[in-house]
């Protein structure tokens, strides 16, 4: 008979997987549904009606066109744990554990770079230069109304006692800042480096991975309508 204290193996609860966060640009996806509505629709059309050679070029064009728009529009994620970060982008998935991040930097483009200085871009969460300028002016406009408030405060603060000053600057203190999204998501994956870089669940080795789903089709397609251009 075995005590709580002393469970066989078999008895153990079992540990969950920690769950992915996942991270996808919603303009891709949009522009990626229609583009590919946009080719299968030509396309078809082409391939059901066209006369002579046009039905095999239709053919070639959406073999290589398909999954070329979905590997750069649908395809990109970013999928972050407790353990891991996996970039899955437009023809390689990269595993980077925790423990062999570097650090995450955000310029024009989002990058991973790992400890031994591989970068690794992050085509899912790109970089949108118009919203961080939107974010940057509402950050100036909400300091230009806190300095407005805090002189109307100190104007009423001389014949009321100053309660006013303070009870404003407190409320304008707690505000958050404001960010653009993807550099929210940045911070995000930055605070999930910190807590679980030097845990010993979150080392490994970084592995990388060819999307052949993605290469092999595409390349199918450019041979084919190579072959039909050069014997046409």
């Amino acid at each position: 008979m075995t005590t709580p204290d002393h469970q066989t193996p078999a008895s153990r609860p079992v540990v969950p997987a920690a769950r992915d966060r996942i991270y996808r640009s919603p303009m891709g996806l949009v522009g990626g549904v229609l583009v590919l509505a946009l080719v299968v629709w030509l396309g078809c059309d082409a391939l059901f009606r066209g006369h002579g050679r046009v039905p095999w070029l239709a053919l070639a064009v959406m073999i290589l066109v398909v999954p070329l728009v979905t590997a750069f529009t649908l395809r990109p994620a970013v999928f972050a744990n407790q353990e891991r970060l996996r970039v899955r982008n437009p023809f390689r998935v990269i595993v980077l554990p925790w423990g062999e991040l570097a650090t995450l930097r955000s310029g024009y483009s989002n990058e991973a770079l790992a400890t031994s200085g591989t970068k690794f871009q992050l085509w899912a969460i790109p970089v949108s230069l118009r919203a961080r300028k939107r974010a940057a002016n509402k950050r100036a406009k909400a300091a230009a109304q806190a300095a407005r408030g805090a002189q109307g405060g100190n104007r009423f603060g001389g014949v009321f006692g100053g309660g006013g000053a303070s009870a404003f600057g407190a409320a304008e203190a707690g505000d958050a800042p404001v960010r653009a999204e993807t550099d929210k998501i940045m911070d995000d994956l930055r605070d999930l480096h910190e807590r679980h870089g030097e845990a010993e669940h979150a080392q490994g080795e970084i592995t990388i991975r060819w999307s052949y789903e993605i290469l092999i089709p595409a390349l199918a397609g450019a041979v084919l309508l190579a072959v039909l251009l050069i014997t046409g």
